[in-house]
């Protein structure tokens, strides 16, 4: 078994219960692709193909704000998490985002047109494809809660849980946007965290 094929079956046996078989079905599908740093996964005004999982690498999906032009990040995405502007791939519509690498990326990425023929399969691809629009609603639904129901240390807090390590990773402007706070809160922040840890 080689390293791509184990990598899937890693993750796709865990978050779909796919076989074994089912993930070979699919393996010629996925296609190995390396972004720079910098470079664009998908872009604005562009239909997004492509559903991919990373392998290696942090992105982030962003949007410039019509009347100020600043850039504020919506959603970090990380090794072994799935990343696509759902609606874009779905309706096969341009997207209103986009989706730029962090840090060098590897990822396996499988088009729109592949992804519609393993659903119409008799294997569990079906499950999946169900189980992806569960994932990027909860996402969704997810953020808007954030903003309405937590405060800035709690998004914090949540956003090292499910990216260990981003701040080593990610500059500190592109943390606070995400967090919707400006660079100083952001370092109050982390000094208070980092003196919760200390007392534990």
């Amino acid at each position: 078994m080689n390293a791509k094929q184990e990598f899937l079956n890693g993750v796709l046996e865990n978050f779909a219960g796919l076989s074994k078989t089912d993930i070979t079905v699919s393996l010629s599908f996925w296609q190995t692709k390396h972004i720079k740093k910098g470079d664009f996964f998908n872009m604005q005004n562009f239909v997004c193909t492509d559903l991919a999982l990373i392998v290696k690498g942090v992105f982030r999906v962003y949007f410039i704000h019509p009347k100020t032009e600043d850039e504020r990040n919506m959603y970090f995405f990380s090794e072994s998490q799935f990343l696509v502007s759902f609606r874009s791939f779905i309706t096969q519509y341009p997207c209103y985002y986009y989706i730029q690498a962090m840090e060098d990326a590897e990822i396996f990425s499988i088009s729109y047109t592949n992804l519609q023929y393993l659903y119409s399969t008799p294997t569990g691809w079906e499950k999946f494809g169900r189980l992806i629009a569960e994932l990027f609603f909860n996402y969704s639904q997810s953020r808007t809660e954030e903003f309405l129901f937590n405060t800035p240390e709690e998004r914090y807090l949540k956003m090292i849980k499910e990216h260990p390590n981003i701040i080593d990773r990610v500059p500190a402007y592109h943390i606070s946007s995400y967090l919707g706070v400006k660079n100083p809160s952001l370092t109050r922040i982390k000094k208070r965290v980092l003196q919760q840890q200390t007392l534990l």
